[in-house]
């Protein structure tokens, strides 16, 4: 969605395309399921699980950390994340708000 047209959509149904994004990419649902499983925060250990190159995961952490889903601390190169379990509870009742407004009224 262009930066310049989504001042015409309310705040709810941005987030909702922000998340959906995240949520659109097999590798970005693989990131937060191998975050979602650790202890405590990760590093560079990312790239090995998943298998992708060190320029596309960050890529992909972008659009996830762009949705406010990733906590994470920075110490010069070095980048801890977890997941922000708030986050993901506020698309939770986002997402139950908008299918539980939409009228079952179709074959």
């Amino acid at each position: 969605m262009g930066a310049t047209k989504d001042h015409i959509h309310t705040k709810a149904a941005n987030d909702i395309a922000e998340m959906a994004k995240v949520f659109a990419h097999p590798a970005r649902v693989a990131i937060l399921q191998y975050i979602s499983k650790q202890e405590s925060c990760i590093c560079n250990d990312i790239v090995d699980e998943i298998g992708l190159s060190q320029p596309t995961i960050s890529q992909h952490l972008k659009v996830i950390n762009n949705a406010n889903l990733l906590k994470g601390t920075f110490e010069g190169k070095s980048v801890c994340y977890c997941l922000n379990i708030k986050r993901f509870q506020e698309f939770q009742e986002l997402f139950n708000a908008f299918f539980n407004k939409t009228k079952s009224n179709c074959c």
